[in-house]
């Protein structure tokens, strides 16, 4: 028969239950349901929960919840960039912390020649691989606003006429105070900076080409009226690209039907901006379907590569960016 202080003892026993006590698959379901607040909050209880709470399969989810959109190949390159260069840093100051009192003090007037191709090899194998960091902490330095990440901006400058429908690229930092982001520019142009831009005038670079690159097209051979696209276009030589919208028009003696357009047959491409008004400069432009390069001039800008649009949610959030009035 059990006695009082037995059921007492096993009282405690239940109560000194923990959650690390838990089957891991039962304590891995419950750690996938928390926030990234929580994964935090709940990683400080202990060293066990820390290092469960920092396991990248938590975070992925989230970050591809959030920011999946947004960050790309661009983005994880500078981060990696970013990561290898702390890493540098910490090292050089635990090897500054390390060194004897007599070593640093002949270091600053004898050159130690003889040991420098040691260093130099040990510096070159460590160039060969980046230092890997957990996605818990690109996570945290994407909400920190501490990372700033390439990517592209709708509209720069709040929508400044200059610049509608057209999208460039931008050093960017999240505010989470606001919900927004901060833009930097390349210096060329009126403003190098831009707050308070929403969630919906961002994206990712959708190709891999530098904006001081020209753009190699693909699709020249399949373009026809009706075709949506993406333009580079540039103020002049000094000045980065820019992506904008367009779409494929007819030529000048065709008469826009479908069952006598000959249009995607001819060398001629006609390009059209619809956004502008009729007879406007900025309407329409010709280009040569066979042999296409960066053409224009100092007074109309310079147009570049094209990328043909097939995706309709691309399409369609260029329409949700059209302007409200027809611009000149």
């Amino acid at each position: 028969m059990m006695n009082f202080s037995s059921k007492v003892e096993n009282v405690e026993e239940r109560d000194s239950l923990s959650l690390l006590d838990l089957p891991d698959l039962t304590l891995e379901c419950i750690l996938e349901k928390l926030s990234p607040s929580g994964l935090c909050t709940m990683g400080g209880v202990c060293t066990s929960l820390s290092e469960r709470c920092r396991d990248d399969r938590l975070w992925e989810r989230h970050m591809m919840e959030k920011w999946g959109r947004l960050i790309g190949a661009a983005a994880y390159r500078e981060w990696q960039l970013h990561v290898a260069s702390r890493s540098r840093v910490r090292n050089i100051s635990d090897q500054t912390k390390k060194k004897g009192l007599f070593e640093s003090l002949v270091s600053k007037i004898w050159p130690f020649s003889w040991i420098r191709p040691k260093l130099a090899t040990s510096d070159c194998k460590a160039r060969t691989s980046l230092p890997v960091e957990p996605v818990m902490s690109l996570y945290l330095s994407l909400e920190s606003g501490k990372f700033w990440f390439p990517a592209q901006v709708y509209n720069r400058e709040n929508g400044n006429v200059g610049f509608m429908l057209s999208c460039y690229d931008a050093q960017v930092s999240y505010d989470s105070r606001t919900n927004t982001f901060q833009a930097r520019y390349s210096p060329y142009g009126r403003r190098a900076t831009e707050d308070n831009i929403p969630w919906d005038r961002l994206r990712a670079a959708p190709v891999d080409t530098p904006s001081h690159k020209l753009h190699v097209t693909d699709c020249l051979h399949h373009l026809k009226p009706g075709d949506h696209i993406e333009i580079q276009w540039r103020r002049n030589k000094e000045f980065p690209y820019g992506w904008w919208y367009g779409v494929i028009g007819h030529l000048e003696l065709c008469d826009g039907h479908e069952n006598h357009c000959r249009c995607h047959y001819s060398d001629t491409v006609t390009l059209e901006f619809s956004q502008y008004t009729p007879g406007s400069r900025w309407r329409q432009v010709t280009i040569n379907r066979k042999d296409h390069r960066e053409e224009g001039d100092e007074a109309d800008g310079f147009y570049g590569g094209i990328r043909k649009l097939y995706n309709e949610e691309e399409i369609a959030r260029w329409k949700r960016l059209w302007p409200t009035q027809v611009l000149e």
